[in-house]
């Protein structure tokens, strides 16, 4: 698993590399940045690698009033960039809390679950987080983040699914989302987020506007052929053609530059890293680490088939980086936590076996 993190993360910063290196008098601050987000990740993977998993589910009550806390606090005190307020200061670098609440959900619904996946009444206890989950959720809409809003959505959906409930009470969950789908089309969405969705189904629809982004991004996928341009050679990224590049377009720029082949290991290496993670869930005897398990992967799994499927106009662009190769500290550094968690959780497995 160390391996396919690291061979990812070297992808992202070969494609920092690569954007930066036919600047005029080029300084490589996104790279050494990055470098440095990576060095603080990898202190916290190994710390929690170590750190027997158990005690985040001994916590999950803490960590979560303090996720509660953080995106409440974001929403009054936040820094706004990209016109997302999601962001707080600290120590003059940013940090944005919405991937802590990706993760601390993980934690809590996998604590929840585990206590009373047996339980008669486990209708119940799905309603009750459902009705934890939604605050959380409505948090980040006000932010807005749509895109993160979807990934903790599908996180709570997939655990719930797990569990050992009756078909019924799928399809009625199911109702549910729908209805509050079209609430939320109707009273929360802003109207630039209406109008990603709507230029994502009709692509014509404002090319020089909403859909200027992906049209770019798709040009960018297309023009890498077989073998790619060759780093620092893409037209579309180089000629700044292509917006935000260097996060929610990455898979965009590599697929550029390296071509079919090099995107095409890129996601190699991703569904061995989730094989992996899947080979861990079978091999786990405890429903707590199983949960989290399950849990993590989904986020991530889910950020994977939202970013590239926006880089190549299959979904609507909802500001998602792609994990562990966009540049960007908070993702990468909570990504890192978390498989830190599922390395713990593969390491108390190995022992108990053993």
């Amino acid at each position: 698993m160390a391996i396919n993190i690291f061979l990812l993360i070297l992808f992202g910063l070969v494609a920092l590399y690569s954007l930066q290196i036919n600047i005029e008098n080029p300084d490589f601050t996104l790279l050494k940045r990055q470098v440095i987000f990576l060095i603080v990740g990898l202190v916290f993977y190994l710390f929690f690698s170590y750190i027997n998993y158990h005690v985040w589910g001994d916590y999950y009550k803490v960590i979560l009033l303090v996720t509660f806390f953080l995106l409440g606090l974001v929403l009054v005190l936040g820094i706004t960039i990209g016109g997302t307020k999601g962001w707080l200061g600290f120590l003059g670098q940013t940090f944005q809390p919405v991937e802590l609440a990706k993760l601390s959900l993980v934690i809590f619904l996998s604590r929840y679950f585990s206590q009373h996946a047996k339980d008669v009444y486990l209708m119940r206890y799905v309603i009750i987080s459902g009705l934890i989950t939604a605050p959380l959720i409505f948090l980040v809409i006000l932010q807005p983040d749509l895109g993160s809003a979807v990934i903790l959505m599908i996180t709570w959906l997939v655990m719930v699914i797990f569990l050992p409930l009756r078909k019924k009470y799928y399809l009625g969950m199911i109702m549910m989302i729908i209805v509050l789908l079209a609430a939320s089309w109707l009273f929360v969405f802003k109207d630039y987020q209406r109008e990603r969705i709507l230029t994502f189904i009709q692509p014509q629809r404002d090319p020089l506007g909403a859909g200027y982004n992906v049209k770019q991004s798709i040009v960018a996928v297309g023009s890498g052929s077989l073998i790619g341009r060759g780093l620092s050679l893409g037209s579309q990224s180089q000629l700044n053609f292509l917006p935000a590049q260097e996060t929610d377009f990455i898979f965009a720029v590599i697929a550029e530059e390296m071509g079919f082949v090099g995107a095409g290991f890129l996601l190699f290496l991703f569904f061995s890293l989730f094989y992996r993670l899947t080979k861990n869930v079978k091999q786990t005897q405890e429903g707590f680490g199983t949960f989290l398990i399950v849990g993590i992967m989904t986020f991530m799994v889910a950020q994977l088939f939202i970013n590239i499927g926006m880089n190549m106009g299959v979904s609507p662009v909802t500001g998602l980086p792609l994990p562990l190769v966009s540049y960007g500290g908070s993702a990468l550094i909570s990504s890192l936590i978390a498989l830190g968690i599922i390395q713990n959780i593969y390491i108390k497995n190995k022992e108990k076996n053993f």
